[in-house]
């Protein structure tokens, strides 16, 4: 087996061995040997780094993405998919009415936005949306579905 050094995994990966140190830190990464002060790596820690893109782009932490590497491989927790593919879904609503709405103020022929009735059910909207967020929030859970 080819290790890989800590250079040749930054350039495949495109991260800063800065981070790759950080990753291996954080348990995420492992060097399984040193060539001199090179850390030296399995060549499946590419696989590991695209994990931990895909992980950091659902919005998981380092923390929660080092508990998916446990002892005996890859362990995704499927509840906790559930919820970021949930939270992901409201957030894709959530901008998709923003769009909306900035879409309506760059084209509405109204002499003031504020006289505008779809805007103002637009702001309705908006206003009703981030004060459920802020009481899901102070009970420290995730919001429903809208």
């Amino acid at each position: 087996m080819k290790l890989l050094d800590i250079g040749e995994v930054a350039k495949r990966s495109g991260l800063q061995p800065s981070a790759l140190r950080h990753y291996e830190d954080a348990g995420l990464i492992s060097a399984v040997t040193r060539h001199g002060l090179r850390r030296q790596f399995d060549p499946q820690v590419l696989m590991q780094l695209k994990l931990i893109a895909m992980g950091k782009s659902a919005g998981f932490t380092l923390d929660e993405i080092a508990g998916m590497f446990g002892g005996d491989g890859l362990q995704l927790p499927r509840s906790a998919m559930h919820q970021r593919a949930d939270d992901i879904d409201r957030q894709i609503r959530e901008l998709t009415t923003l769009s909306i709405l900035l879409r309506h103020v760059a084209q509405c022929r109204a002499p003031s936005h504020l006289e505008c009735p779809t805007f103002r059910r637009l702001m309705e909207l908006a206003g009703r949306r981030a004060r459920r967020r802020a009481r899901v929030k102070r009970r420290g859970r995730s919001p429903p579905a809208s």
